[in-house]
């Protein structure tokens, strides 16, 4: 907490700062309003480079996305609005957050984001992007506080950011240079979602400025659940004072928010591998359906003190984020010094409702000869008299309720950075030299909890209970274990911490058409902690319902007694070099080779990576993964007409645990180690024409398994990699009203890296239409997945089930949202 005091003691310096001499007379300050209906000017790159500077003059494949274009597709989470940017793979479906993102064709092998880091104002959310379903994007909103979305890919994200070789997504908050704010209200016309949006800057005197923003929202959200699983919102602000030279800032984020984490959903599935056919399982509609209900049933299970304690699958995704920062940036010497710190309080807990098998309710266990009931929900206590015909299908799932409590994601982060241009030889060379330094907690407890259900949509699901036939329960409330499908060794702890340091500097030299560079980046990390499990044996027995018998289920609660130690170092070396030459005002052309790197984190904690006895490392190359990358190729940008197109090439060996079938077609996790290589092509171009503009995005990638510890993997493609991900975005606006549509799509690819059964293609179209009936007033009608396609993002099987059925992940629905925005 002492850097919150470092941030808040900096407070009296943005008022006393100097304002030096009087500046001219500035014109008339732009309104929230006009800057609204002006295109923002997005010709510089200052994300994952040493210094803001022209696209065509810098050596690396960027993107933007502003405020406006933010607000007109209104991407239902963070997930689905990056499926927009070229370049990045992003599967959404999930919620709010805990999506999955890569770039260019590396490797998707866990979840969140390896090695595409996602940050807020320059500093990462948190220093790693795939900790085990604790993605950085659970702490992210993309409300009327950001400013602009900025996106790098490759290139030098991998010595100007640790643990970013793929690429950086920033998003960066308006800081007050617009006069006013607005005030929006939303609501779902199709599903159940009430959300306001305020956002308020301006200039409190000539030198300092403020904006304060943010939202709050209630409902359902676009699947039927049965209850109001979204609640809660966020408020971020910064206060700017400016000087001649530079400024500082003082900036602070709270966030308190609830939202359902929407997870994989039974699917019928037919014809062969190679041509399957996905549908909907009857009473079951999949994009917008879930496992989840209002049917009251409470979860009891151990937290990581081993003390019983209770959920709710209800209780879904619950975040808090308290976050304090300090920005400066001034002359000394002839030097630029560029600084910003930042500290925050993460925690919070996930329950999810996680399905592993379909079954025919007459077969579930049990079943015959006893019977079954329902647990819970209106027809609590009465028998399911005929199970062959349950709710039109026939169908029960066999699922965890995965309970994660979050007691510290806390971080600090602090990079500092100077630099200096010098004539050189007729030329100018920059120089930036910097140090970072951060220290990431992550500290959670896990724990599974296995329970029996029917499938049907409506979000009207229940839990099952099974009756023996001396009436004796073989279930508790649904659950047939309050410890994992075994009953033991379910619970996991870690209390790990990761201390990084990286110095790191720059070199690009530029003498009229030709600039070449070259970066250098040492990180090194210190991990320290312990990572708590149990054996078979480690059970405790507990009275749940408290009536004096301990029941069988009740004789099974898995305990942590077992610490292993997490204790090693590691470091790596990241570099890289390039050349632009601008042939004209209008083009230029670009080449880079790059070697990054991606710390291990949390996946080798509790492996064989580590020793159990002392924490080291049984294998130094286990402790990172290494990124090779090469991109090349030429950006055009004139009379609003722009294009860019890059061929890129990368290589990666990674360490890593993924969620996969087994023989049996039973969910297991397993430790990978592999060797990837993707290459392809990357395209971004638009047009403005008057009224109409059109921008487009393609991405082709070929990607292999070159090494594998499954040596039936290698030369295959990596799963659900598709060759061609694409965009368009084409829009007609006048003054009076914008009118366009969000078309993104994506081509087939493998469930697994088996390479057996494919994962359709699809393209969604994202509607919106914005009416701006008078000044300050603009009405908005938005229709997500316009045609309503089924959109799958990912497959739990690797090949055809023999009883047709299996488990995906989807995009939401056809959605449809009205808003009204008031500007002042």
């Amino acid at each position: 907490m002492n850097y919150l005091l470092i941030s808040v003691a900096a407070l009296p310096l943005l008022m006393a700062a100097p304002a030096h001499a009087q500046a001219p007379q500035e014109p008339a300050r732009l309104t929230a309003w006009e800057a609204s209906r002006i295109r923002a000017n997005d010709d510089m790159v200052a994300t994952g480079v040493a210094r803001a500077r022209d696209r065509l003059d810098s050596a690396t494949s960027t993107s933007s996305i502003n405020t406006s274009e933010i607000v007109k597709i209104n991407a239902t989470s963070l997930s689905d609005l990056l499926r927009t940017v070229p370049g990045i793979r992003a599967e959404a479906g999930g919620g709010d957050g805990n999506g999955n993102y890569t770039v260019r064709g590396l490797p998707l092998v866990g979840g969140g984001a390896k090695y595409l880091q996602l940050q807020e104002d320059g500093l990462p959310v948190l220093q790693f992007g795939d900790i085990f379903s604790l993605t950085p994007d659970i702490f992210l909103r993309a409300d009327f506080n950001v400013g602009q979305i900025e996106s790098i890919r490759g290139g030098s994200s991998s010595t100007f950011a640790s643990n970013a070789p793929g690429g950086v997504i920033n998003l960066i908050s308006n800081t007050g240079e617009v006069e006013g704010g607005s005030v929006q209200f939303s609501t779902g016309l199709n599903y159940e979602t009430y959300r306001a949006d305020f956002s308020a800057g301006g200039h409190l005197s000539d030198t300092l400025r403020y904006h304060v923003g943010g939202f709050y929202r209630e409902g359902e959200g676009v699947r039927d659940t049965g209850f109001n699983g979204n609640g809660g919102g966020q408020i971020k602000f910064n206060v700017t004072k400016e000087f001649d030279g530079g400024f500082l800032r003082l900036e602070g984020k709270w966030l308190d928010d609830t939202y359902t984490q929407y997870a994989i959903v039974p699917l019928a599935v037919s014809g062969t591998n190679d041509d399957p056919e996905y549908s909907s399982i009857a009473n079951f509609p999949v994009s917008t359906s879930t496992l989840l209900s209002n049917a009251s049933i409470t979860l009891p299970y151990l937290d990581g003190d081993n003390r019983l304690t209770t959920s709710r699958p209800q209780d879904g995704t619950h975040v808090q984020a308290r976050s304090i920062g300090f920005q400066s940036r001034f002359n000394l010497f002839g030097w630029t010094i560029a600084q910003h710190m930042r500290y925050s309080d993460l925690s919070g807990s996930i329950r999810t409702n996680f399905p592993l098998a379909i079954l025919p309710a007459a077969a579930a266990p049990g079943a015959v000869p006893g019977r079954l009931v329902y647990a819970a929900g209106p027809l609590t206590g009465q028998t399911i008299t005929n199970p062959a015909t349950l709710n039109g299908n026939g169908l029960v799932s066999s699922n965890i309720v995965t309970n994660r409590d979050i007691q510290s994601l806390n971080n600090f982060t602090s990079d500092i950075r100077a630099s200096r241009v010098w004539n050189v030889a007729g030329g100018e060379l920059t120089g930036t030299f910097g140090i970072y330094n951060a220290k990431q907690d992550i500290d959670f407890d896990r724990s599974y909890t296995p329970f029996l259900s029917d499938i049907v949509g409506g979000g009207n699901v229940a839990p099952i209970d099974i009756v023996n036939l001396n009436g004796t329960l073989r279930t508790q409330g649904g659950f047939s274990a309050f410890s994992g499908i075994g009953g033991a060794n379910s619970s996991q702890e870690h209390e790990v911490t990761y201390d990084i340091f990286a110095p790191y500097a720059s070199l690009n030299y530029r003498q009229g058409k030709l600039s070449v560079g070259g970066s250098v980046r040492f990180d090194t990390g210190k991990v320290e902690g312990n990572f708590y499990s149990g054996l078979a044996t480690d059970v405790r027995a507990f009275d749940v319902n408290g009536d004096g018998v301990i029941s069988t289920l009740e004789q099974r609660f898995a305990v942590t007694p077992r610490a292993a130690p997490v204790d090693y170092d590691y470091d790596y070396v990241s570099y890289s070099v390039s050349a632009n030459y601008r042939l004209s005002q209008s083009f230029s052309t670009f080449a880079r080779y790059s070697v990054g790197g991606r710390a291990a984190a949390d996946k080798i904690v509790g492996t064989v990576a580590l020793n159990p006895v002392d924490g080291s490392l049984v294998n130094e190359d286990s402790s990172y993964d290494p990124v090779t990358q090469a991109e090349g190729g030429f950006k055009f940008r004139s009379g609003g007409l722009f294009a860019n197109l890059t061929g890129f090439w990368a290589e990666v060996d990674e360490t890593n645990t993924q969620i996969v079938p087994d023989a049996t077609g039973a969910t297991t996790i397993q430790l990978v180690t592999r060797s990837y290589s993707a290459y392809g092509a990357e395209f971004e171009g638009g047009i403005r024409r008057g009224p109409f503009s059109l921008t487009a995005g393609a991405t082709a990638t070929e990607a292999e398994i070159l090494e594998a510890e499954n040596a039936a993997l290698v030369g295959g493609i990596p799963r659900r990699q598709p060759k061609l991900i694409y965009q368009l975005i084409p829009q007609y606006d006048t003054d009076l009203f914008t009118l366009g549509a969000s078309i993104v799509g994506t081509t087939s690819s493998y469930t697994q890296d088996t390479n057996r059964l494919r994962m359709p293609g699809y393209t969604t179209v994202n509607a919106f239409l914005q009416v701006r009936p008078v000044d300050r007033v603009v009405v908005s009608l938005n229709a997500n997945n316009l045609f309503d396609d089924l959109a799958i993002t990912e497959v739990s099987a690797a090949t055809m089930p023999a009883n047709g059925y299996l488990f995906a992940q989807t995009l939401p629905g056809r959605n449809i949202s009205a808003a009204v925005r008031f500007y002042f």
